[in-house]
């Protein structure tokens, strides 16, 4: 399969979520080139931007996977 560039945005509501955030994003080191969090300390969350090269069906996966924690939205823009 092809891989594609994607771009994930993450939203992290509390922080007891972000050790599963960051547990998923481990496991799917291989395939991040990129990673930038920000704490938005005014609205008590944190932003992360993720930068993956790798099948659709692996950015799939991981953002299903993020999406089903609680607290926590995902959303994905890959390249054409």
């Amino acid at each position: 399969m092809e891989n594609r560039i994607a771009i994930l945005g993450i939203i992290v509501e509390d922080r007891d979520a972000s050790y599963q955030v960051n547990e998923l994003l481990h496991a799917y080191g291989d395939q991040i080139i990129g990673r930038m969090g920000v704490p938005h300390h005014d609205h008590c969350c944190s932003i992360i931007t993720i930068v993956m090269d790798c099948p659709a069906d692996t950015i799939n996966a991981l953002c299903g996977k993020l999406g089903r924690l609680q607290h926590v939205q995902v959303k994905s823009m890959l390249a054409k």
